[in-house]
């Protein structure tokens, strides 16, 4: 059976909209788009990049998959994370998209989304990383297909914003595995899920 692990970039108040540029996710007036750029720094760098030289699949909502389309598909930078972006296979959760082939190795999961990735996490096969994809995660944690959560904690407040638990969800409880402070002030905490 396949692992399902979450990697997000949050807020202290819990945001998690547009963290990469101003104009990411401006949805409901969303103007604080690029909040977490500042924050990076090479500890941030050699955390995020573990695991790289591994295989592994990917798993994405329909917005961010268009969002990653735009800024990494078409990249031929020898940035390892770019590499093992454009290796892996990518799992699409949409009822709205018609078409992937803009990334090559993206396979559209057609339906609900708790529904197919129970499914594929079912089947064996490499471990499942959702980076972002906040509204996939949320039906994900619902239905208690999320195994790992890896969580940048940035050490600000936005007041607004889309929050990754904002409608709650099941009580599920969760061991940190570890955790590294960057330079900045980030904490990157690993949880699992506890059986």
């Amino acid at each position: 059976m396949r692992s399902v692990n979450v990697t997000m970039s949050v807020t202290l108040d819990g945001v998690v909209q547009g963290l990469g540029r101003p104009d990411e996710d401006t949805r409901g007036g969303f103007a604080h788009g690029g909040w977490g750029t500042r924050y990076q720094d090479e500890v941030m760098a050699r955390e995020m990049g573990r695991g790289l030289d591994r295989p592994g699949d990917m798993l994405f909502g329909r917005r961010t998959w268009q969002d990653f389309v735009t800024a990494w598909a078409h990249r031929d930078d020898g940035n390892p994370f770019t590499t093992h972006m454009n290796a892996a296979t990518k799992y699409v959760a949409s009822t709205t998209l018609g078409d992937v082939t803009a990334w090559p190795g993206s396979i559209l999961l057609r339906g609900d989304a708790a529904a197919t990735v129970a499914a594929l996490k079912a089947q064996p096969g490499n471990d499942l990383s959702v980076i972002g994809s906040a509204s996939l995660v949320r039906r994900l944690h619902a239905a208690g297909l999320v195994d790992r959560y890896t969580l940048l904690i940035h050490p600000l407040t936005l007041g607004s914003g889309a929050r990754l638990f904002a409608d709650g969800g099941p009580f599920t409880e969760f061991a940190l595995t570890s955790s590294v402070t960057t330079t900045k002030g980030v904490v990157i905490a690993c949880y699992e899920r506890r059986v």
